[in-house]
């Protein structure tokens, strides 16, 4: 039987959902509804259901985060779920679902979308979900980067962070940094000579910086891509940055290894 799993925020859209998903996929088996993204997280890794409906924006990881974090962490040799997003975005965004070749629902979901979205999924379910976890990398990797670009534009660009240093604020140019880390509710900012902690998340900060000299290479690390040396590709199949004026080297997670092929 297939098994689907509701990450969604608002109990009375996940309900809805689960009622028009029931209705349209009688033995569609759903799982309890997953009310955050780090919940989702976690019961998605567990029970490892087929099809993800996941809301773009809610309590903890993201969707689009949360996709990420599955992508990464999904068991080994066990087939892919397939994820649809449930989304109020606007038409550029909308765009970028469609690009990036990943299938979603506008809110308030509608019963003849939804009934197109069950036929597709239908459909792919027959054909045999991939058990190869890079199959949808690159899509997704390409959705994040075109979110990312709306959401900077939108958002007032940095020139500095303030760092809380003893008694005082100290401002850290952007270009002096090499790399962020996330930490819980910080950042850690890595310079050349010092490191600085940031009372801001990582995902606040994003985007905030220009997505063209600052690249996400984990979901929880951001490079200055103009301190990267080299890409080197390792034999398990992963990737590690080695930087030009710092020792440590950073790791590329599946999801954006693309982006060094060229490399």
């Amino acid at each position: 039987m297939t098994r689907a799993l509701i990450a969604e925020d608002e109990a009375l859209l996940a309900e809805h959902l689960g009622a028009e998903l029931q209705s349209l996929w009688p033995d569609l088996q759903l799982l309890p509804v997953a009310a955050n993204g780090d919940d989702a997280l976690q019961r998605a890794l567990a029970e490892t259901p087929e099809l993800l409906f996941l809301d773009i924006r809610m309590p903890g990881l993201s969707g689009i985060e949360l996709a990420q974090a599955l992508m990464e962490d999904w068991p080994e040799g066990k087939p892919l779920p397939l994820i649809v997003f449930v989304t109020a975005y606007d038409e550029y965004a909308l765009k970028a679902f469609e690009a990036a070749a990943f299938d979603y629902l506008l809110k308030p979901v509608q019963t003849s979308r939804l009934a197109q979205t069950v036929q597709r999924l239908r459909a792919q379910l027959a054909q045999g979900s991939p058990a190869d976890r890079s199959e949808p990398m690159e899509p997704l990797a390409a959705l994040q980067r075109l979110l990312a670009q709306q959401a900077t534009s939108a958002a007032p660009r940095l020139r500095h962070l303030q760092a809380a240093v003893g008694e005082h604020i100290e401002l850290v140019p952007l270009d002096a940094l090499i790399y962020l880390e996330a930490a819980d509710k910080y950042v850690r900012a890595v310079t050349l000579t010092r490191e600085f902690w940031v009372r801001v998340s990582l995902r606040e900060l994003l985007p905030q910086l220009d997505p063209d000299r600052f690249w996400q290479v984990h979901r929880g690390t951001v490079v200055n891509i103009d301190a990267v040396a080299r890409a080197r590709r390792l034999e398990n199949g992963t990737v590690q940055l080695e930087l030009r004026e710092r020792p440590e080297r950073l790791a590329v997670s599946r999801l954006h290894a693309g982006r060094f092929k060229a490399l």
